[in-house]
């Protein structure tokens, strides 16, 4: 059989196994794209604009043509000269979150394996008050924390401010974590007990390989969630530690019309996340997006 005869029984093979998609789910899937990329084109086209005015649907003027004529820098010129402190919201932005995450793993995967597995008195009212950070506006929560970290010496310090993003990232990092352990087998624990494992080899060998993924989806969610939170950060941090959220906020708080350098900042403050989601799902080989199964079945829905 000649390779090219081979390379379409194959594709024929697979096409067979996978199922082709149909038309109106194209189509669906086309009209989802544009609807999620589609606020995303203005933002681009007026980070590089330098005057783009009603009902004008194009810029009039573009940032390169004033490049150098213009006393002071503008756009993403501005964005990454030292004025602007860029770099240093970023990396805020991206230690607390990762340091946020690492912290919801830590208290998230016992309190999920007690919420899961085990029945105790209070546990209903235990998961009421999980939620409440979730139902609670956040302002009511950051007063009172505010407050509160005023007398501990938390306010306008590092930890106040992961401490505070930990109030409603958590929620989130349990309860994804909770329906992981009652997906889990128990079986699989109880044969590495029968076999010998003691409860730390349990844990390393088997629980967790097999919450890996629900770890990653939860680490993941808990990052997001504190890279977009500005109120909490504001509050804590007195205005005085910069994040990208308060950043922003800083650049719209006038009310004025979307200018550069504002436009290239939304666009900025969307890369932590996407950044963080192509790492874990690169690195780590956890499978965050959806695959076609490898024996050709087609293609069914997995925890």
């Amino acid at each position: 059989m000649g390779t090219i005869e081979g390379t379409r029984l194959v594709r024929t093979w697979r096409n067979a196994a996978l199922g082709r998609a149909h038309p109106a789910a194209r189509i669906f899937v086309v009209v989802m794209f544009v609807a999620f990329a589609a606020p995303f084109v203005p933002l681009v086209v007026a980070s590089f604009s330098f005057r783009w005015h009603w009902p004008d649907l194009a810029p009039t003027q573009w940032l390169w043509d004033v490049r150098g004529t213009t006393p002071f820098p503008v756009g993403w010129d501005y964005l990454f000269s030292p004025a602007s402190q860029l770099g240093a919201a970023f990396a805020n932005t991206v230690a607390i979150g990762v340091v946020v995450a690492i912290v919801a793993l830590i208290v998230g995967v016992p309190a999920a394996h007690v919420l899961a597995r085990y029945d105790f008195r209070g546990k209903g009212l235990a998961e009421f008050f999980l939620l409440l950070p979730i139902i609670v506006p956040q302002i009511s929560i950051g007063i009172g924390m505010l407050l509160l970290f005023m007398r501990l010496g938390l306010f306008r310090t590092y930890p106040g401010i992961v401490l505070a993003h930990l109030v409603p990232a958590l929620p989130y990092a349990v309860r994804i974590l909770t329906a992981v352990f009652q997906n889990l087998d128990p079986g699989y624990e109880e044969a590495a007990r029968t076999l010998g494992a003691n409860r730390l080899a349990r844990l390393r060998h088997v629980t967790l390989p097999l919450i890996a993924r629900g770890m990653a989806t939860a680490g993941l969610f808990a990052f997001l969630i504190s890279s977009n939170i500005f109120l909490l950060t504001f509050l804590m941090s007195g205005g005085r530690i910069a994040t990208l959220p308060t950043m922003l906020f800083s650049h719209i708080e006038s009310g004025g019309p979307l200018d550069a350098t504002t436009a290239g900042l939304v666009l900025i403050v969307s890369l932590p996340g996407l950044f963080f989601l192509l790492i874990a799902d690169r690195a780590s080989e956890l499978s965050l997006t959806v695959k076609p199964p490898p024996d050709g079945r087609r293609m069914e829905s997995s925890p």
